[in-house]
Order: structure tokens, then sequence, then C-alpha cells
């Protein structure tokens, strides 16, 4: 369909691929296009939603200066994906073997590894390549050592975990009956640490100038200054910790199905995309920073995923590069409702029918995640025609929830 909606309440216009919108999300919409770094216009993709200060789903470009909220606290979240020479045929009739063994090899919610578990691993390799760089970090902001309980070895013994909310690990079956391994999570409990202190610091820096802006958290740092360098510094090590945090993710998922189902190998090469992050791009005659808050690249002929909900169908898509979204897409179904909310209006029995066929946890823990919380994913799609094509549709047979 293409855009449909565009607001002009802004210094720039605010471009929306979706006519399902809460007027929270545009008042959202309308406050980010107030502020003066705003380049050329911003873009909301199909599964737009109310965030923190920034829309979820929003494509914001800025010149010369970044907004941390609108980066958010989950760093670096974003996808990854692959495709095996399994099909279903191959997948046992009954899941929850599987199912209870990835999440034994994979810690989800609250949990992550033990540091004997690190020390001398895989994990333990991977972290140590990230030490020296973050206690660059560190010694300019100590600081941030006091947002993270036992700082030094937390980050370590999460990296490789799933951690909660609609962080998830799925198996899923595509339309010639492949089955791919897909999941979703981001830098955990150093990257919200790392977003939280720099939030904080912007509105500070802004100070009298703070009052001056539509929501204090769209505070922003500027080009040139220390505390910009430093948050660069710190955006970027939390990006490269969240992708490496799937790569870990993935490898001890396929070693338990490389267990528990017939010889296989991975028949694609993996797409790992980012959907909370910060990129330094050229749009519209000028270099500027684009924040993707909930929405990934999909330049013309970039692969991406767009996971719908638990339960529901998800795809992998080809971009476009649809220059209006600068280049983008939405990054999923999009809530519909909040986790209060869904909890409120959904139960246990209405969970297990709208999870049926798919082996997944379906207790009160996950009702927050029910697929009647989020945005129809096939009208998501049919939305973002000019912005990807459909390569993979998959459907989920397996879920593993934080």
């Amino acid at each position: 369909m293409g855009i449909q909606l565009t607001l002009n309440k802004g210094k720039v216009p605010a471009l929306v691929w979706t006519k399902d919108i809460e007027p929270e999300a545009i008042q959202q919409l309308v406050n980010i296009a107030q502020l003066p770094i705003l380049h050329h216009h911003i873009a909301a993709m199909p599964d737009v939603h109310a965030g923190v200060g920034a829309t979820l789903g929003s494509v914001i470009p800025t010149k010369e200066a970044i907004i941390p909220a609108a980066v958010g606290v989950d760093i670096g979240c974003g996808m990854n994906a692959v495709r095996t020479s399994l099909t279903a045929n191959d997948l046992p009739d009954d899941l929850y073997k599987l199912r209870i063994d990835i999440e034994a090899a994979v810690p989800a919610g609250l949990c992550q590894h033990a540091s004997s578990k690190i020390e001398g691993s895989m994990l333990g390799r991977a972290a140590r390549a990230m030490d020296q760089s973050l206690d660059t970090i560190v010694e300019k902001h100590p600081a941030l050592m006091k947002m993270q309980r036992k700082f030094n070895s937390t980050w370590r013994c999460q990296l490789g975990t799933l951690g909660g909310g609609n962080h998830f690990i799925e198996l899923c079956i595509d339309e010639e009956q492949h089955v791919w391994v897909m999941l979703h999570s981001g830098s955990r409990g150093i990257g919200n640490a790392m977003g939280r202190y720099f939030i904080e610091r912007a509105k500070k820096d802004m100070g009298r100038h703070l009052h001056a802006l539509p929501d204090k958290d769209l505070a922003y740092l500027r080009e040139g200054s220390e505390l910009f360098d430093d948050y660069l510094e710190a955006l970027n090590w939390a990006q490269d910790y969240a992708r490496l945090n799937r790569e870990m993710m993935m490898r001890a998922v396929i070693g338990v199905m490389q267990k528990h189902l017939p010889k296989f190998k991975l028949t694609t090469e993996a797409i790992n995309c980012h959907h909370n992050y910060v990129s330094r791009e050229a749009h519209f005659g000028a270099n500027v920073y684009v924040t993707r808050k909930g929405a990934i690249s999909a330049r013309e002929g970039e692969l991406g995923i767009i996971p719908g909900s638990m339960g529901a169908k998800s795809y992998i898509v080809r971009g476009r590069g649809n220059l209006q979204s600068f280049c983008s897409c939405s990054h999923g179904a999009g809530r519909r409702m909040s986790r209060t909310e869904a909890k409120r209006v959904f139960n246990r029995v209405q969970l297990a029918e709208q999870t049926a066929g798919v082996e997944c946890r379906k207790d009160g823990g996950v009702l927050d995640e029910i697929p009647g919380a989020y945005k129809d994913i096939d009208q998501v799609m049919a939305n973002q025609g000019d912005l990807v094509s459909v390569e993979h549709t998959l459907k989920q047979v397996l879920c593993v929830k934080g």
C-alpha cells in the first residue's frame, strides 16, 4: 500500500506506512518532528506503536546529533535466522524434549550462564575479545559500573543468553517444508545499563535547553562533544555485543538440534540484523545518523527478517531500497496492546488456542506475548509491499520464550 498517512505538524513531515496507529504514537511522531536536528522527514513503519519518547517502528535521520532514548535501552536488539537441510518430516511428532533441551542450553529470562562455564569456553574467548574496548568506555564513565549488579562478570555470563519479554528462539517451517532456526535478542543487561546511563547524561547535558523539548526523553547529544563520542563508542560496542550474543545462541541451538535430529547442514548464510540501532548513512543529499527504533535496514537486495507474534507467521524478506523509508521496513508485527492490558484481556485457555500446533510454554508467565496482543502480521506485510518483497514465509512449530 505504501504511505498512508502524512503528518505535517513539525519542522519536517512524518510519513506513516499505516492508518492503524494509536493517538499516543501519532503525538510522539509529531514531537520528534519538532526537533531542529531532523533531516528531510521521519518515517514510521506499519508496525508502529508508542514507546518511551520515540515510537517503536520509526526511522529517525538526524544531523550531527543522536537521541539516546530513540535508540532505547535494548541496544542492538535484532534477529538471526538460518535455514537447514532438515525438512518437516525430519522432526519428531513431539517437540517437547527438544524445547526443554534448548531451554537448558540457552538461559532465558533472568537466568545466565554460570561463571565456571564461561572460563575456557568459546563464550569466554569471545568475551575476552571485547574486554579492552569495554575497559576504555568504563574508565571514562565509571558510574556505568554502578548501574549493573556485578557489572564485571554479568555481561560475560549473559553472552549467549536470551533474556525475557518478546525475545525468543523458534524452529520454523517454510513453504518448501525446510526447517529454519530463528532467534531474537539484544545486548542484555549491559546494553540496558549503557542506554539508561547515556539517556540521563543527555538530559543533563542539555541543561536549561531541556525544557524547550516537546518531551524530555528526546534529549540529544551533539556531534563534536566528548560525550557524543563516548556514547557512539558505547553504542557500537553494545551493537557488536548484541550481534555476538545472537551468534553464540545460534551455535548453542544448532548443537542441541544435532543431538536430537538426523544429520544436517546449514543451507543459507545466517541473516543477522539489528532493529534497535544507529547507522551512519547518506540520504537526500546529506550524511546523517539514522536511528532505526524497531525497524530494519531494507536496502535494495538486502535480506531481512520480519517475525510475527508467537504462533503466527514470520517472513524472510528482500529489501526494495525505498528511499522514502530511508531503505527500511518493519521489524515485526508490533504490539496492539500493552503487556498489562494483554494480561487483563486474555487468559491461558486463549493462549493455548492461539498457539495451537506450536510447542511452547502456555502458562500465565507468557500471557503478555499472546498473538492477540499484536497487530495482524499479514496486514503489516500488505502495508509495506513497496518496502520489501517476501522470499520465504515461515510458520513456527517450536518457540522458546524468556
